[in-house]
């Protein structure tokens, strides 16, 4: 372990691993000033037997405590992101509602020092991977969540616009339509011939 990897660590590269779930949580947590839900898939479980029905209550977690001074700072930075000059501006234009995210990329294979990235010049399944989180309005949040577009590159222009559709479904009941569903990136067909451990097919993965 050297020094440097102290600071990577710090900005969530190196030995930082985490999951879309977690991803997730950590932005609900984050807008929810420190209190952090337990994580839930199922909203009710139903008896077959029965037709009893099992709602599945809201938990608090945990109570993190934050500097109060330092997370309006970052949430201000968040809401700056969607905003005009942000690096997903495109995906807060015209909401209709305030919008803070973080857009990220996560490296799949390393590069040698002094080395430039260039993603055209490398097989698709080692370009890097797209991440955003979001929880909005920003004010008044209502959902949080986190995307990944496994190879997309970018998250301002892969994964933020997948959120900003799920954002738009929650919060305003609007459905995306024909033309907004493809996706945001191109996407390589899964060829049956070739989907060996060597040569995994890839596709975007949506959360």
């Amino acid at each position: 372990w050297y020094m440097g990897e102290t600071v990577i660590v710090g900005i969530g590269q190196g030995y930082t691993l985490v999951t879309p779930m977690q991803l997730a949580h950590a932005t609900a947590t984050l807008a929810n000033h420190g209190n952090a839900m337990k994580p839930h898939i199922v909203n009710a479980i139903v008896d077959t037997k029965s037709n009893a029905t099992t709602f599945i209550q809201n938990t608090l977690a945990d109570k993190i405590q934050l500097n109060n001074d330092n997370l309006d700072i970052v949430k201000a930075g968040m809401i700056d992101v969607t905003l005009p000059g942000g690096t997903a501006a495109s995906v807060g234009a015209n909401a209709g509602y305030s919008i803070a995210a973080k857009t990220g990329t996560a490296q799949v294979v390393g590069i040698k020092q002094n080395e430039k990235y260039n993603e055209k010049n490398i097989d698709e399944r080692h370009r890097d991977h797209a991440l955003f989180i979001a929880y909005a309005p920003a004010e008044d949040p209502k959902i949080a969540l986190a995307v990944i577009v496994e190879n997309g590159g970018h998250g301002g222009s892969a994964a933020g616009p997948i959120a900003r559709k799920v954002m738009d479904y929650f919060l305003l009941g609007k459905e995306p339509s024909e033309e907004n569903i493809k996706p945001a990136v191109e996407v390589a067909p899964i060829n049956a011939d070739n989907t060996s451990a060597e040569s995994p097919a890839e596709a975007p993965l949506y959360d």
